[in-house]
């Protein structure tokens, strides 16, 4: 543990997670982290973004040095927890430990993490709703093949690449079952690309499943839903409309007044 004096609690608070934490992920994955690492706790929003470089995260995973820095000011934060953090960073440096970087699509990481942790984790979130509901009722997704070597800088568009990866693992397991994913990262382990281990294990072209997968999220959206995702600009513009009317309307009034006075003899 790296830690400033200030945050001794917080750093006694991560040791104690650790073990169990360790525990969800291998069991999770069925596979084992291979060292112990190091956890880095930073006390201030400012310190952290000097490290990070990055505005939108609050936490993140080195794995070449195995280590995982936190931004603590956040953790005593919702929609932020330590537990669910360090589980997110935890699957990152497993992942990492197990498969070749260079066939581990960035998607892919995030949203194994995500689902591994049961949370965005490191990321923070737009406090509006899903930008990935509305993605699908637009049907504007961001294709998965985009997102293999970064996520996009606007931060709308990163917070859609979030959503999105997650959403695909958890549509995998909920369709084919847990085993899809281990079977998948089995594949990987031995060499294959993320696309052609999703083919091996589910039967299934990549490009169609990523279909598939659009096609799901397309028919859980009702004009109610998306309605209700823009129920504050919406009502914002009819306001607005609503001034403009009754202001022409006043305007037309005041005319027609004056016209129909009588002219002065």
């Amino acid at each position: 543990m790296l830690f400033d004096t200030s945050l001794k609690s917080a750093a006694e608070e991560t040791l104690h997670l650790y073990p169990q934490t360790k525990e969800d992920i291998e069991s999770l994955f069925n596979w084992k982290l291979r060292a112990r690492p190091s956890v880095l706790l930073v006390n201030t929003r400012e310190y952290f973004q000097k490290i990070a470089g990055d505005a939108l995260v609050v936490a993140f995973a080195v794995p070449e040095k195995n280590l995982i820095v936190i931004d603590y000011s956040k953790m005593i934060k919702h929609p932020f927890s330590l537990e669910t953090t360090l589980k997110h960073e935890l699957a990152h440096l497993l992942l990492h430990q197990h498969v070749n970087e260079d066939i581990l699509p960035r998607w892919l990481d995030e949203g194994l993490c995500q689902w591994a942790s049961g949370g965005i984790g490191e990321i923070i979130r737009d406090p509006k709703s899903s930008l990935l509901n509305r993605a699908a009722f637009s049907r504007k997704f961001i294709k998965l093949d985009e997102l293999q070597r970064e996520f996009p800088f606007d931060k709308r568009d990163r917070l859609l690449a979030y959503e999105e990866s997650k959403s695909f693992i958890t549509y995998l397991a909920g369709r084919f079952g847990k085993e899809i994913i281990l079977q998948v990262l089995y594949h990987m382990k031995n060499g294959k690309t993320a696309e052609a281990s999703m083919q091996t294990a589910s039967a299934i072209p990549f490009a169609d499943l990523e279909k598939q997968w659009h096609h799901f999220l397309r028919k859980k959206i009702t004009w109610f839903t998306f309605l209700s995702y823009y129920l504050y600009e919406i009502l914002f513009t009819l306001m607005a409309f609503t001034t403009v009317v009754a202001f022409i309307r006043q305007r037309i009034k005041k005319k027609r007044y004056v016209d129909d006075e009588p002219e002065d003899v």
